[in-house]
């Protein structure tokens, strides 16, 4: 028991040196750094968005390709349906579908019980058509199914409410001063508007989902197999190392990208089968790596230790011989994870990976690949290319910086029976 305690303690300020280490590392620290922030907005996803509807898909053609900034008046029109309730949780993870309609306008005048909007179009004269809508109607949900009667003495307005089937009544002045106040709104694009008018500041963080996910799930995927293959490979050696070593070499031989593309065409086109196309991919060189360590560490003394106090191989290899092997692991996930990122991103290039309306970095690149020689819309695939570039420089620091505070660690801080 003693022993132990001594080893723990250890172990924990060996791994407070590596940490020590690692914040000394000023690259590192900021990819950590950029990767944190990527981390949050991956968990607050359509919490932070402007666009909370789901894949922030609001598309608004007449503002298409808008600069940075630009900045559009907006009518805010209650949908006549049912209210769309979701809580905090559901909206973060899956959006929410929005209970209005948004009609931008360049102009707008009261006439009688309506509001007369000019559309707004971009050009010079505007010269947009025109639209009128009931004040009553863009405020509140009304069924009209049922009578609305417009009293112009008194200058009331009656109708019943959508699902509840009420009855209300409202003044025209009223009307028109709710309207003023609360459904006349200013919307930002702080980074433009994409080539379908969507707001491209939504679409990138979302997009950060995309990335982060089959960077994660893939790099699970090749952890699980890589190690477990390459444990056995190099504890049992012999026939068993033979054979994994030859479906290492086959794997190995056919060109990343090539195998999956081909496994995403046997599995469909998808977001989900991007995951399990990328994580069958990576797993060789973590089997390679986990089997010149476990061969190495296999003929160490506390594995001896081991043998002779009687315990299974399976305990020898799962309990006293991988978590010494994990430091390398680490690193060469780290890769890997920028790797994912960057297939994940190629393959939606070229429109075998997440399939639209779903925000993904690289099919935002091959949408708006066109306007990349255009002086006023060239932002448009720069943006999202260099995302993805400092995303994965983040991920190839920390690697590095990972690297040499483990490297500092001597083949001594084996664990002890």
């Amino acid at each position: 028991m003693a022993n132990e305690e001594i080893h723990i303690e250890k172990a924990r300020s060996l791994s407070q040196m590596a940490w020590k280490r690692f914040k000394r590392n000023t690259l590192g620290m900021c990819g950590l750094v950029a990767i944190s922030i990527s981390v949050f907005i991956f968990i607050a996803g359509y919490l932070i968005t402007p666009d909370s509807t789901p894949d922030s898909n609001d598309q608004k053609p007449e503002l298409q390709i808008k600069p940075p900034g630009f900045c559009i008046r907006m009518l805010k029109i209650r949908k006549n349906e049912e209210v769309h309730h979701v809580n905090w949780f559901m909206k973060m993870l899956f959006g929410q579908q929005s209970d209005y309609t948004y009609v931008t306008m360049y102009d707008y005048t009261f006439s009688g019980n309506d509001i007369v909007v000019e559309e707004y179009t971009g050009n010079e004269p505007n010269r947009g058509t025109k639209l009128r809508y009931n004040l009553a109607d863009v405020i509140y949900d009304i069924n009209y199914n049922l009578p609305v009667k417009n009293d112009e003495h008194t200058g009331m307005i009656e109708f019943y409410q959508y699902g509840t089937n009420q009855k209300l009544s409202a003044s025209v002045t009223d009307l028109r001063t709710e309207v003023e106040k609360n459904n006349i709104v200013t919307k930002k694009f702080i980074l433009g508007t994409d080539r379908l008018g969507r707001d491209m500041l939504s679409r990138m963080l979302i997009g950060t989902r995309i990335s982060l996910s089959v960077g994660f799930i893939a790099v699970v995927i090749s952890l699980f197999i890589g190690v477990v293959l390459g444990a056995l490979a190099g504890y049992y050696r012999g026939w068993v190392d033979d054979v994994i070593m030859w479906v290492i070499n086959v794997v190995w031989s056919i060109p990343t990208m090539l195998l999956v593309i081909a496994i995403t065409l046997v599995l469909g086109k998808g977001f989900w089968q991007v995951f399990v196309a990328v994580g069958l991919t990576m797993w060789v060189e973590v089997a390679r790596i986990v089997r010149g360590q476990v061969m190495s560490l296999r003929e160490k003394e506390f594995v001896e230790a081991g043998r002779a106090l009687g315990y299974r191989n399976r305990r020898l290899i799962f309990k006293h011989i991988l978590p010494n092997v994990m430091g390398p692991v680490i690193v060469i996930s780290a890769s890997n994870f920028a790797n994912a990122i960057l297939t994940e991103a190629g393959l939606s290039f070229l429109g075998i990976g997440a399939q639209p309306p779903m925000a993904s970095w690289g099919k935002m690149i091959n949408d708006h690949r066109p306007f990349i020689f255009t002086p006023d819309a060239f932002y448009l695939a720069f943006i999202p290319g260099i995302a993805i570039m400092v995303l994965v420089l983040a991920f190839m620091l920390v690697g590095n910086a990972l690297r040499d505070a483990i490297d500092s660690k001597t083949v001594d801080t084996a664990h002890v029976v």
